[in-house]
């Protein structure tokens, strides 16, 4: 039945709420992987490439990837679209940019983003006061994640080739009327383009990116003693997070091949400083992860694009009995196509994650979209 189906899912994401809420209620933290959604990348192109992007982005995607190439805009107006969906549409991830130089040196940007999941089936008074099933008190709310960023950047004129940058960003996290999170903070980069070789460094959440959670007890209360929790769970309250800087340093080549073909080679690494982490490179202090992506191009019309990384070492649980469990290294591989004509740009690509459960390999695939168009 289509409406128990969408209630035994709803039931399950409640709990799932009432198991994270009691957690990030604590004291103020500084969590793994907190603010994740900011990193999950945008616009196709860098996607394709496996977002590898910090040592060569020089559009309105450069406020998200690195303010500093904003400076390096070629177009007077560049704007850019994006929606990938991810685990077969559950999760929604749109985002939006704009930038324009200010004059010959300096250059602004803005970027919007969202990451959501929507229509969430709250099931907690499904049962009514006979012990009934009443499919009309069920109610739907969204959990999102928005971020506004702002950039400025500016060329350093006693440094050919050489330009600085910085955001200031604004965080909104929202758990339907269950929790509310608003947090600010900001990044900082740099860039350095001289014969053919682009590099970058980008720092985000430079002065650490602080996010205040409210939690709306007498909301959580209603369900503490439905089949989503019992009388003896702690009702949270409100709390802090700190989010902790991560380093990207970038370099990457551009050759002229025959017959008007090119081929772009480029390099990231990201260090977070948030403790070990499962990487290649990883130690109590901090953890490095390597990401390399390729974009051949024809005429600067046409491109195909790849890219590789968030390299993890996977445990193989189905081990033969008896047998000691083994472990392997997968990635994240992504493969893209781009066209641009007119100021037009139109990219698709393809991003492949490697899911292991029970020990058996499944895939799941994202399938992600952008426009841009610069004017002039």
């Amino acid at each position: 039945m289509p409406q128990l189906s969408s209630t035994v899912r709803g039931i399950a994401l409640l709990a799932a709420i009432a198991l994270v809420l009691p957690a990030a209620a604590q004291s103020t933290k500084t969590p793994k992987y907190s603010n994740e959604f900011l990193n999950l990348g945008v616009g196709a192109r860098a996607l394709g490439m496996g977002k590898v992007q910090v040592s060569l982005a020089s559009n309105a995607t450069a406020g998200y990837w690195n303010p500093a190439g904003l400076a390096n805009q070629t177009q007077k107006y560049d704007g850019v679209l994006m929606h990938s969906e991810l685990f077969s549409g559950v999760v929604k991830n749109d985002y939006a940019a704009f930038s324009m130089p200010l004059d010959a040196q300096s250059a602004i940007g803005v970027s919007v983003l969202r990451l959501g999941v929507d229509n969430i089936a709250d099931t907690r008074n499904l049962i009514n006061e006979y012990g009934y099933v009443d499919y009309s008190k069920i109610e739907y709310f969204s959990v999102a994640d928005y971020a506004l960023l702002v950039s400025y950047a500016r060329k350093l004129g006693n440094v050919e080739g050489l330009s600085v940058g910085v955001n200031g960003k604004i965080i909104y996290r929202n758990i339907g009327k269950f929790a509310t999170g608003y947090g600010f903070g900001v990044d900082a980069g740099v860039q350095y383009n001289r014969s053919g070789w682009n590099m970058g460094l980008m720092v985000r959440d430079i002065t650490t990116t602080f996010t205040q959670w409210s939690i709306n007890a007498d909301e959580y209360q209603k369900g503490i003693n439905s089949t989503i929790a019992n009388g003896d769970d702690p009702i949270p309250t409100n709390s802090a997070e700190i989010t902790l800087p991560r380093f990207v340093l970038g370099v990457g080549r551009r050759v002229a091949l025959p017959k008007e073909f090119s081929a772009l080679v480029a390099v990231d690494l990201e260090a977070t400083t948030d403790g070990e982490r499962n990487t290649p490179i990883s130690t109590k202090a901090g953890s490095i992860d390597p990401r390399v992506g390729i974009e051949l191009g024809y005429k600067d019309l046409v491109f195909l694009r790849g890219g590789a990384g968030n390299y993890q070492k996977i445990q193989d649980f189905a081990a033969s009995p008896g047998s000691t469990p083994g472990s392997s290294w997968k990635g994240q591989y992504s493969v893209g196509a781009g066209v641009a004509i007119s100021g037009l740009r139109v990219d698709l690509a393809l991003s492949r994650l490697a899911v292991e459960k029970l020990g058996s390999t499944s895939q799941t695939n994202s399938l992600i979209v952008s426009l841009g168009y610069g004017f002039k």
